[in-house]
This record gives C-alpha cells, sequence and structure tokens, in this order.
C-alpha cells in the first residue's frame, strides 16, 4: 500500500488505512460520506480528503460510546487544511 499512496501523493502526515480513488480524487483513511458529497460537489482544486489516524468515533470505526472529534484534511501537492470537522458522521464547528 505505501506504493499507492506515495504514486496518489497522499502526506505521510495523512495516510491511513484505507485508499480510494473516487472520480479525479484521492480519499484517505474513514472520510464521511457527506465530506466526500461535498468535495465532489465543490470540486476545489486538490489531490483529495484524508482522515489521518483511526479515531474511534469516525465512520468504519464503530467503537461503542466513542466520542472522538476528527478533522478531515483537503490536501494538494503543496497545501493541507482543515475541510470539516466532525465526531461520528455529525459535522461539527471549528
Amino acid at each position: 500500500m505505501d506504493g499507492i499512496k506515495a504514486a496518489l501523493s497522499v502526506p505521510a502526515a495523512l495516510q491511513s488505512c484505507h485508499t480510494a480513488e473516487i472520480g479525479s480524487y484521492v480519499v484517505e483513511g474513514h472520510v464521511p460520506a457527506d465530506a466526500i458529497r461535498r468535495l465532489l460537489r465543490e470540486q476545489p482544486r486538490a489531490i483529495g480528503l484524508a482522515v489521518a489516524g483511526m479515531p474511534s468515533s469516525a465512520p468504519g470505526m464503530d467503537v461503542p460510546g466513542a466520542s472522538d472529534v476528527y478533522d478531515v484534511t483537503l490536501f494538494s501537492a503543496s497545501v493541507q487544511r482543515r475541510y470539516a470537522r466532525y465526531r461520528g458522521l455529525r459535522e461539527v464547528s471549528s
């Protein structure tokens, strides 16, 4: 997987357990579907979205009682910025 992540330009700091290509974007880690839909609707100039690590409240982790707040990062070759912040499947304010 390291070679695939490198070929898709996923920064080391944002790498996680899952990598996908959706449309012209890369989605790395446990990214909520709402964030992916927003990405596809807005079509920002970027490589893709990532949720670094494996937050216990992220979609697919399903840890009972987990309430981690985690960031979805929009990344390009030179920029990484918060795209959204979530607790579980619900977007929360910064």
